[in-house]
């Protein structure tokens, strides 16, 4: 009886033994099934972080790429502005000093070629300063980057003239300057004031 009493708690702890053997198993168990399954709830939340600020990281990039790509295009721009500048910037002044150059080629034309002799020395000087004087402001112009427009013969360019008149001429293309009225100009490559002439038209 004695042995009967003790039997079944031998019985019990080792039941229990084994119970709680099975249990640390499951719970082993199931901490590695965490492990190598699904992520934890604090992992997921690490993980949408992450990607939260690496979006945000790839947009603030992309901003600072286009601001960067603005301030070139800006300061491209402005640079060329500067050089305009510089260059066009004495254009008002350069068409001002035209009907000075106008008035001296008029004045060199306007003397009879055959006064101009030794016994008549007062109207040669005048002429050869003329002469002179024109030349000289053209050098000048020419420096400034001033050219002129004297297209006789030329093919008509609506960029660089303006036709006065169309007519027949024997002998020349039609289409090209048969006339020049007015002197023309270029400053730097651009009209300042377009060649005022007669061009050729078919008979």
């Amino acid at each position: 009886s004695s042995c009967f009493r003790t039997s079944p708690r031998l019985l019990c702890a080792a039941t229990q033994q084994k119970n709680t053997g099975q249990n640390l198993e499951e719970d082993q168990s199931q901490s590695q099934n965490e492990q190598k399954g699904e992520p934890s709830s604090a992992e997921k939340l690490l993980a949408e972080e992450k990607a939260k600020l690496e979006e945000q990281l790839k947009e603030v990039t992309e901003k600072y790429k286009r601001a960067l790509a603005d301030a070139e295009n800006v300061r491209q721009r402005s640079q060329k502005l500067v050089e305009e500048a510089k260059l066009y910037g004495i254009q008002s002044f350069c068409k001002d000093l035209l009907e000075v150059a106008d008035i001296l080629e008029k004045a060199t034309e306007s003397v009879p070629k055959e006064e101009i002799k030794d016994d008549n020395p007062h109207l040669k000087s005048l002429y050869e300063g003329l002469v002179m004087t024109e030349m000289q402001i053209q050098k000048v112009f020419k420096k400034h980057g001033l050219l002129r427009l004297n297209p006789v013969g030329a093919k008509f360019d609506p960029y660089e003239h303006e036709a006065l008149f169309h007519a027949p001429a024997e002998g020349q293309e039609p289409g090209t300057i048969a006339l020049v009225s007015k002197i023309g100009y270029k400053l730097h490559g651009r009209t300042l004031r377009p060649a005022l002439v007669g061009v050729v038209k078919e008979a």
